[in-house]
């Protein structure tokens, strides 16, 4: 198993889209093959940051399996406007 995590900083202000938007994008990261399950969470002590962790099979499934599918594309355009700045991915065994 491979653990995806990505620190996503929102705006306040956008935060009340960003939740709406994140939950229809989070079936399109459920349906590609390899995907185990995900989390948002926002952050007590930071008002405008989340963390996005999400378990893989493999680093593939994400790297190749969602990135480089059109459910990514949707996804993408959903939610990737709202960060500032773009989020570091990283993957831990």
């Amino acid at each position: 198993m491979i653990l995806e995590v990505a620190i996503l900083n929102v705006s306040v202000e956008k935060q009340p889209d960003f939740e709406r938007d994140f939950l229809e994008a989070s079936q399109y990261i459920a349906s590609i093959n390899g995907y185990i399950k995900h989390a948002l969470k926002k952050c007590v002590e930071i008002e405008n940051q989340y963390i996005l962790l999400v378990e893989w099979v493999s680093v593939e499934a994400h790297e190749v399996g969602f990135r480089q599918s059109p459910e990514y594309l949707k996804w993408k355009a959903l939610l990737h406007h709202y960060y500032d700045p773009f989020p570091q991915v990283l993957h831990y065994a």
